[in-house]
């Protein structure tokens, strides 16, 4: 009989639930929060709030469209960390809750291990395409970016992450800067498809072994603008689709270069990324280019899973709870974790 798993997400500004029978997919419902984009970030007591008003309807959605009774779930996985603490406490605090009144077993989930794993969601009437173990991935979001081996479900080594910003908050960040809107990665993403990538040149960081750093190349960035500014008060608008393709490709190069060097050093041909960078279609199409040149098994996540979503974290709670794990009614949410 399969195991019914549902998946609670609430680590950032998206609430979503999700219903898996083993790791077919039956629902996956997400609200998101637009009230932050007047304050070019989220705000997190407002995401807070927010949560506690989206949570009840999403799950009751989730398990309506996926035709499940509450009686019917296996066991019920939660993202316990890594996120904004009052965005979690709400899911943290409903999924025990729910687990309580059901007497269904917990499951706690660390919202990276759900990126890495989204590719292992399946889909009705939709061929498996899976990476073989062990795997590289290049995980990459607002909140990091990592170059982890996998290589089972549970089992993961960081090879190499950023020492300071993550890439995707340098696409937020400098976004607002260049005052082109939130979230940043989206927009600049679109502008620089009508850009020229090759036009200007931005510092990109020196870092030894697989690390990465994003912290120079916003500084060379906001100077670069600044500096054409004063000498240019139209330069921005007349050249923002130059800027965006330039800066784009410099993030670009960055990931991929150590991306290629972790390859080689571990010999594996199965590449994957996640995250909400890997919806980026410049970062898509370079991968898919770099895995026909030197023979990769690449791995793209669907767009819809690209995102926080609860599938991910239903088929991680799904591995975990296979292997026997549970965790006990009085988990405490964490802002941050140390590793996977």
């Amino acid at each position: 009989m399969a195991d019914i798993i549902l998946g609670i997400e609430s680590s950032c500004d998206d609430t979503s639930a999700a219903v898996l029978s083993d790791r077919v997919l039956l629902s996956n419902v997400i609200a998101s929060q637009d009230v932050h984009r007047a304050y070019g970030g989220v705000v997190p007591e407002l995401a807070s709030r927010a949560h506690e008003l989206n949570i009840v309807p999403v799950v009751s959605e989730a398990l309506s469209r996926a035709g499940v009774k509450p009686e019917d779930i296996t066991a019920i996985a939660f993202t316990r960390g890594p996120g904004l603490l009052g965005s979690l406490l709400v899911g943290t605090s409903f999924a025990k809750s729910l687990a309580l009144s059901l007497e269904k077993p917990l499951v706690m989930v660390n919202h990276l291990q759900g990126h890495i794993l989204a590719g292992f969601v399946r889909e009705k009437d939709k061929p498996v395409r899976e990476p073989s173990f062990p795997y590289l991935c290049l995980l990459v979001s607002g909140g990091n970016s990592q170059i982890v081996k996998v290589n089972s479900p549970l089992d993961f080594d960081i090879l190499g992450q950023t020492i300071d910003d993550a890439v995707g908050e340098a696409f937020d960040k400098c976004s607002k800067m260049m005052g082109l809107g939130y979230p940043g990665g989206p927009i600049i993403d679109r502008l620089a498809k009508q850009g020229n990538p090759d036009r200007f040149t931005f510092a990109k960081p020196h870092i030894p072994g697989l690390d990465y750093s994003f912290s120079g190349v916003k500084t060379s960035l906001l100077y670069f603008v600044r500096d054409e500014m004063a000498k240019d008060p139209s330069f921005m608008d007349n050249n923002k689709e130059d800027i965006c393709a330039s800066f784009q490709k410099t993030l670009i190069d960055i990931l991929m270069d150590k991306l290629i060097k972790a390859a080689k050093q571990t010999g594996i041909k199965d590449i994957a990324i996640g995250g909400g960078v890997s919806a980026n279609s410049g970062l898509r199409s370079r991968m898919v280019e770099e895995g026909a040149k030197r023979g990769w098994n690449v791995f793209l996540p669907e767009f819809k899973f690209t995102t926080d979503n609860a599938a991910m974290i239903a088929v991680a709670g799904y591995f975990h709870y296979l292997a026997g794990e549970r965790c006990p009614l009085d988990v405490a949410p964490v802002s941050r974790i140390a590793d996977f």
